[in-house]
């Protein structure tokens, strides 16, 4: 438990600094998803053609972990906590993001002619 709290707070001091407002509705994980997003903006893999995603910064085709619960799912942007390497490379510890929340939380990293519009993309239902 001690462990989740220092979570809760790492998360909620990262929000104080990227300026989200912080809320006390738990049933709202935006913000939570934000404030990864915004720690781990390096670790982004998008949803390209061949059916794979493809890490944003250097373009490597990487699969979702099958143990992930969004294994059988093609989210269009993510975010990784790790890549593993064995017969493909997977990403591990994986959450779906909006593409707009890298412009938001990482405008020093990432322009808007790097990132697709989503407008284009069909979302899953």
């Amino acid at each position: 438990m001690n462990r989740a709290r220092q979570t809760h707070d790492q998360l909620e001091a990262l929000m104080v600094r990227v300026e989200i407002e912080i809320q006390q509705n738990p049933a709202d994980k935006i913000d939570i998803r934000k404030s990864i997003c915004a720690g781990f903006f390096y670790h982004t893999a998008k949803f390209s053609k061949n059916g794979m995603h493809k890490t944003v910064c250097h373009q490597q085709s990487v699969l979702i972990h099958p143990n992930s619960c969004l294994f059988d799912q093609t989210p269009h942007y993510v975010i990784y906590f790790e890549l593993v390497l064995t017969t493909k490379e997977y990403m591990r510890q994986v959450i779906e993001i909006e593409n707009e929340w890298l412009r938001e939380t990482a405008p020093h990293f990432y322009k808007t002619k790097c990132l697709d519009d989503d407008s284009k993309v069909k979302k899953n239902a």
